[in-house]
């Protein structure tokens, strides 16, 4: 039984593909739309796999940053851009997360979780100041007390490590069984918590095709679906 719900926040709480979409347009205007969200994708996973080398010590956070930029756009076979100008979009990147908000349906469906008094908490991969920065400019704190809220690199782990998810259920004071995960991300979100014998919610809304049958115990393809599913868990 289900008691309390952990959440993802990029691309789970707010439309990430947006800042980014708009960073993009203003500094390689040459990327077509129907490649916005391709790009995105390899975004994403360049994120994904090369921040644990910033974990280690391994690349700075500004080279990763440039990278995984400046690698997308070779995916998709658009010219090289130089470290200067990726960092130039992480720049603008940056300017355009200022303007992030909650989803409407997102905001709806935690007040519907505080209403029912259902303890919440965040698990968020990424560098300590940029992660807060978000959390705050979104105002999770209205839904979230800030002891609930975790972030990978003031950890020492990340997602899919299991290591996270238990520190989580310490300080959240949760249980694993009785835990469910929401996140966007497969790998990290869905794999993750299961491997921490959690429940996950896989929230694709992007559509994302894998080559197994998911693992997760739900699965919605909508930010409509969000809220009509937590109100059949919690009736």
């Amino acid at each position: 039984m289900i008691k309390s719900v952990v959440f993802d926040v990029d691309d789970t709480m707010y439309d990430q593909q947006q800042p980014f979409r708009n960073a993009v347009k203003r500094v390689v205007p040459l990327v077509s739309d129907e490649d916005m969200h391709p790009l995105y994708i390899r975004f994403r996973h360049h994120s994904d796999e090369n921040f644990p080398k910033v974990m280690a010590g391994e690349w700075t956070l500004e080279y990763m940053r440039a990278h995984r930029i400046s690698q997308s756009l070779k995916d998709l076979d658009y010219p090289h851009i130089t470290e200067e100008e990726g960092l130039l979009f992480q720049k603008i990147y940056e300017e355009e997360l200022d303007n992030i908000c909650l989803h409407e349906e997102v905001k709806k469906t935690l007040d519907f979780l505080k209403e029912k008094n259902v303890p919440l908490g965040i698990i968020t991969n990424g560098p300590t100041d940029h992660q807060t920065k978000k959390l705050k400019q979104l105002q999770l704190n209205n839904w979230i007390p800030s002891h609930n809220m975790l972030v990978s690199q003031a950890t020492g782990f990340q997602k899919p490590e299991k290591e996270i998810f238990q520190l989580a259920e310490k300080e959240f004071h949760m249980l694993p069984g009785e835990t469910l995960y929401v996140g966007d991300n497969y790998d990290n979100d869905v794999l993750g918590a299961k491997s921490a014998d959690w429940q996950a919610l896989w929230f694709n809304h992007r559509e994302r095709k894998i080559d197994q049958t998911p693992i997760c115990d739900i699965e919605i393809s909508s930010f409509d679906q969000l809220l009509e599913t937590m109100k059949t868990i919690f009736a």
